[in-house]
């Protein structure tokens, strides 16, 4: 379970108690940023996308994923960057490859005899990663995609987190779309014309946290990103769509969602009802 730290707003003083959320690796297990004491909170004055996103570590298969950074939302307005600080060096750390006592006292020039083969072990910092391609951009084939995903029957219920900020929009569309078997969920190589760009393995998400509704333009332009990416499609907003984005979304078979505050997405048209059916 995540620790609860006390944090003290650097604009008004006022003391809060903060838990660091856990994230779900591919793997199932959680992932939780762990917080710096020694660092004082700073508020955020302008937002970069580097800023937002911190890559962790999941300390079961030594999967790396970006996840958003922490913050917390003061009574004053001010929004506070929660400080994160590297795990224990031990926490990831892969068996002691020493040698065994057989071999401590043996002639150096005389050589080992082979061990059985085992499977690889998890990737760590210092592990390079094997050999293909890098999931940097959400073009991808078909087939990719289709080992990134999950069985829709092996899936267990969707778990959302409600929705407060525009942060917890992107991270309840980022577990939705984990959920429908897309793992390898990161931020897109593109940054949309509205909202917040998601990309998986043959798929490109747009979550729009805004108070307005979707337009026509919004879902064009992601239908059109998507093509370019060779990548299906999916949007995820708040507050809705124009009837002639909803119009333009069956035409074009792009799925569209309604986030609703709970964080559980719910489908607008048939395309979505279909995709949150057989997941992928």
């Amino acid at each position: 379970m995540s620790e609860s730290v006390p944090v003290r707003c650097p604009a008004c003083r006022r003391e809060h108690r903060f838990t660091a959320p856990s994230y779900p690796c591919a793997c199932g297990a959680p992932v939780t940023p762990v917080l710096d004491r020694r660092t004082a909170p700073s508020a955020v004055a302008h937002r970069s996308w580097d800023d937002e996103w911190i890559a962790l570590r999941c300390p079961a298969c030594g999967r790396r994923d970006q996840w958003p950074h922490p913050e917390l939302g003061c009574a004053c307005g001010t929004a506070l960057r929660l400080p994160v600080t590297d795990p224990p060096a031990d926490a990831h750390a892969e068996p002691s490859a020493a040698p065994s006592a057989g071999h401590a006292g043996a002639d150096p020039a005389v050589e080992p005899s082979p061990e059985p083969a085992s499977s690889p072990p998890p990737l760590s910092s210092s592990t390079p990663a094997p050999p293909g391609p890098e999931p940097t951009s959400t073009s991808t084939s078909t087939s990719n995609s289709a080992n990134s995903r999950t069985p829709a029957a092996q899936r267990s219920a969707f778990r959302p987190v409600a929705i407060r900020t525009a942060r917890d929009a992107v991270a309840a569309t980022a577990l939705y779309l984990n959920w429908l078997g897309h793992q390898d969920v990161r931020r897109a190589d593109q940054r949309p014309t509205s909202g917040i760009g998601l990309a998986s393995r043959g798929l490109l998400a747009q979550v729009d946290p805004s108070v307005r509704p979707a337009s026509l333009r919004d879902v064009e332009c992601l239908w059109l990103t998507a093509m370019t990416e060779s990548a299906e499609c999916v949007y995820f907003s708040l507050a809705g769509y124009a009837d002639d984005a909803r119009a333009r979304a069956d035409q074009l078979r792009v799925p569209l969602f309604v986030l609703d505050l709970t964080g559980t997405p719910q489908p607008v048209n048939a395309t979505a009802g279909a995709l949150d059916a057989r997941g992928g």
